[in-house]
Formats: C-alpha cells, sequence, structure tokens
C-alpha cells in the first residue's frame, strides 16, 4: 500500500482533513518510524484512542519493552548522551543517541529531536516508538513523543556519563569518552557521499586494549603520540573488531598527564580469539600445518587491487594484473586454526627474497607454483607467534599479519596451559 493510500484510510477513519494527515505520516516516515507505528501514533495525536482507553502507551519497565510494542511508556536515568550527523534519504539530520537504564535493565535509544537530554537525569518518556536495532529493542524518540523530568532517585546498576575503556567498548555505542594515546595515524583520501574526502585512521591505546579508529573530520590534535581526551565518540564493527569513530560534534583535548599506553598484543588461544568473532592486535601461537591456494607469486587487479584468476577480475573482467607476493598460512595451535594472511614483506622475509627474486625463480623453473613450495618448505611444520588484526565471517577466520616469527616458548609448558584451557 502506498503512503498515500495510509493517509486517505486514515483520514476517513479520523475524519480529518487528508492533506494534514499525509503531511505528518510522511514527516514520521522521514524519520525512520515504520509506517504502522507512524499511522498508530496520528491516531493518538488526532484523538482515536484505539491504543487503551486513555489513548497513551502502557507505562513498561526497560526489561519488558520489546520490538512488538509499538509504542510505550519509560521512566529512566539517561546514561550516556551522543550527537552526530546522519544522512538518510537525501537529507541531512542530527541526531542524538545513547542509553537509558531503570532497576530491570538498559536500552538504547535515538533521538530525531533535541530533547536536551543531559547524562544522570531520570526522564519520562511518553509515545516513544520501538524499533529492532541489531536484534535489539531501542526508543525512538520523534515529535510525537512527550519528555518530562522527574524528580526520583532511580538506582542503576550501569556507569553514568559514557566514560570507558577501550577494552569495554562494543559495536553500537554511543556518547562514549576515552582516554587514550594516539599510537599511530595515517590521513587519507576516500571516495565519500559528496567526492573525495579527507579522513584521519589509525590505532587508539590506553592500559587495556589498542582499536583502530577513524575521525571524519580531521583534528590537529589526533597525532602520533599525543595523548587525548576524546569526547562523544560512537563505536562502529570493523573487520569484526570495535572501531572508534568521532564525528564534526566529538571533542578531542590534551591530557597534560598523559596515558599509559598498552604496547604489547593480548595473547590469545585460538579458539577464544574466533568464538569472540575478531580481535585487533592480538597474539596467536601455533604451529603453520599447510600452506593454502593463492600464496607465493601472485597477480592483482590494477583498479581494485583483488587477486586475479587466469587474468579475470571479479569485479573487473578481463585485466592486465600485477605481481605480488602473498602467503596464506594455517596456523594450528590445537584449540582451533586460522588462516594467517602475511603481506609482500613478510612473505619476502619467510621466503627469502622479494618480488623480483621470485620472478626470476618462477622464470627459471617455469612455473609459477615454485614460490609457494618454497614458503611451504620454510614454515610448514614449524611453530609461529603471529600478530596482528583478527576477522571472523561466513568464509572462516583470517589473520592479517603485522608480525610473523618462529616462536620461542617452551613447548611443554605451553602444552599444560592449553590442556588446563581445554579441561576447563
Amino acid at each position: 500500500m502506498e503512503l498515500d493510500d495510509h493517509a486517505e484510510d486514515l483520514a476517513s477513519d479520523l475524519g480529518v482533513d487528508k492533506e494534514e494527515v499525509k503531511s505528518d505520516l510522511e514527516n514520521l516516515v522521514s524519520y525512520s518510524v515504520p509506517v504502522d507505528e507512524a499511522k498508530q501514533s496520528l491516531r493518538r495525536k488526532y484523538g482515536d484512542g484505539s491504543t487503551s482507553s486513555t489513548g497513551a502507551p502502557s507505562a513498561v519497565d526497560v526489561a519488558d519493552v520489546s520490538p512488538d510494542d509499538s509504542s510505550v511508556t519509560v521512566t529512566a536515568r539517561v546514561l550516556t548522551v551522543g550527537k552526530r550527523p546522519i544522512h538518510y534519504r537525501g537529507e541531512d539530520h542530527v541526531i542524538f543517541e545513547g542509553e537509558l537504564a531503570d532497576e530491570t535493565g538498559k536500552i538504547s535509544y535515538t533521538a530525531w529531536e533535541d530533547f536536551d537530554l543531559e547524562a544522570g537525569e531520570v526522564v519520562e518518556m511518553g509515545n516513544a516508538g520501538v524499533r529492532e536495532w541489531e536484534g535489539n529493542p531501542e526508543l525512538n524518540l520523534g515529535e510525537s513523543t512527550t519528555l518530562s523530568r522527574v524528580d526520583e532517585d532511580l538506582d542503576v546498576a550501569y556507569t553514568v556519563g559514557g566514560d570507558a575503556d577501550l577494552a569495554d567498548l562494543s559495536p553500537g555505542d554511543r556518547g562514549v569518552n576515552v582516554e587514550v594515546q594516539v599510537v599511530e595515524c595515517e590521513r587519507k583520501t576516500i571516495d565519500g557521499r559528496d567526492g573525495e574526502t579527507e579522513i584521519l585512521s589509525g590505532t587508539l591505546a590506553d592500559e587495556s586494549a589498542r582499536l583502530p579508529f577513524t575521525d571524519w573530520e580531521p583534528r590537529p590534535e589526533l597525532e602520533a603520540g599525543a595523548s587525548l581526551r576524546l569526547e562523544n565518540v560512537y563505536v562502529r564493527e570493523f573487520r569484526g573488531v570495535p572501531s572508534v569513530n568521532l564525528s564534526e560534534f566529538s571533542t578531542a583535548a590534551p591530557m597534560d598527564g598523559g596515558v599509559d599506553a598498552r604496547d604489547d598484543p593480548e595473547r590469545l588461544p585460538i579458539r577464544e580469539a574466533v568464538e569472540r568473532g575478531g580481535a585487533y592486535d592480538v597474539e596467536l601461537v601455533g604451529n603453520v600445518i599447510s600452506i593454502r591456494d593463492g600464496s607465493g607469486l601472485i597477480e592483482r587487479c590494477p583498479d581494485c587491487g583483488r587477486v586475479t584468476q587466469k587474468g579475470q577480475c571479479r569485479s573487473h573482467g578481463a585485466v592486465e594484473g600485477e605481481d605480488d607476493l602473498r602467503t596464506k598460512a594455517i596456523l594450528d595451535d590445537g584449540t582451533g586454526t586460522v588462516t594467517v594472511v602475511l603481506d609482500d614483506e613478510l612473505t619476502a622475509q619467510v621466503y627469502g627474497g622479494g618480488l623480483e627474486a621470485a620472478k626470476e625463480h618462477a622464470r627459471d623453473e617455469m612455473d609459477q607454483s615454485v614460490v609457494a613450495e618454497e614458503i611451504a618448505g620454510r614454515v610448514v611444520g614449524h611453530e609461529y607467534a603471529v600478530r596482528g588484526s583478527l576477522s571472523v565471517d561466513e568464509y572462516g577466520a583470517n589473520l592479517d599479519a603485522t608480525a610473523f616469527a618462529r616462536s620461542d616458548d617452551d613447548p611443554a609448558e605451553r602444552a599444560r596451559d592449553l590442556l588446563a584451557e581445554v579441561e576447563g
């Protein structure tokens, strides 16, 4: 059914002007309010009273809010308040988002209007819409939502204000504040919505963890070695791990005392790393049991960088491939396996020569596969400590390596540690 038809049905049922109803309906839908929820909201607005005897949605605890609810009334303490710009249906909007909590639990929210929310205050939200976001209910606050401050001492079991360690961040967190050291920072030009866009990306660290970041409004304060307090950041998932994002409304303030940054990676058994769904700057130790196809001397598409097969790129068809080196090694530690991907520099180290040496080797033998065979002969059957970032998807677990070295662990001691973990 088209929006015009919905408006006509509503106008007929409510006995009001169709164009007025249509305008209200279009406005709600433009703010991502589902059509059915928008229609119920308008019925309440125009006095239909079909939701309840009073026309108001029922009051519920946070833990009882469900995506099946069209709208609810909730009283909760504001935990965090974030602000960021979005582009939706061809228009720029500013939204406010974060988390709320009561004694029963917490829930995320998105406000399409500026309700002047502050962390720590207790508010009653009437006619708050409910939608499903990443598998969980989320409150959607729009122009039909009523909000009032409540003088009530509401105890919640959650931190108010948004301060967090990097290790505690999860994709979807918003309105977060972190105190970090910028470990790496690089200015990049990407193809954005409005053409070429400059961003900053790199790595942040505190005592708890190291995570990637992106600053969409490049700030001079973000430079390698700087210790900063970043406020009003939000967290997305990047290759299976949380990534800190700064918008135009985020702030970066230097910290005189500095921030102690974790320098060493977190060492994990492969099974635990994979079960996390991804890990940034992690170390895995295990035996290389084989080398996968697509290793050694390869060719890449000059346009997108994908590996070509017989001169064919999946995206660009027939291309003149560019030579490169890569290794895909299967690492096994007894708890699980992962594919370790070595770039051209690490592959050159284990092969014992660079790209030109590999090409000469292949020409001499008239067989490109000899490069992969040489690599396999050098690494298969040996134990390695591998550092990098792990991503997990439907194709399996892959670790993009930043370091690959023979392990100096005591095999007997590590075997005891693995056995203790398996036995629980």
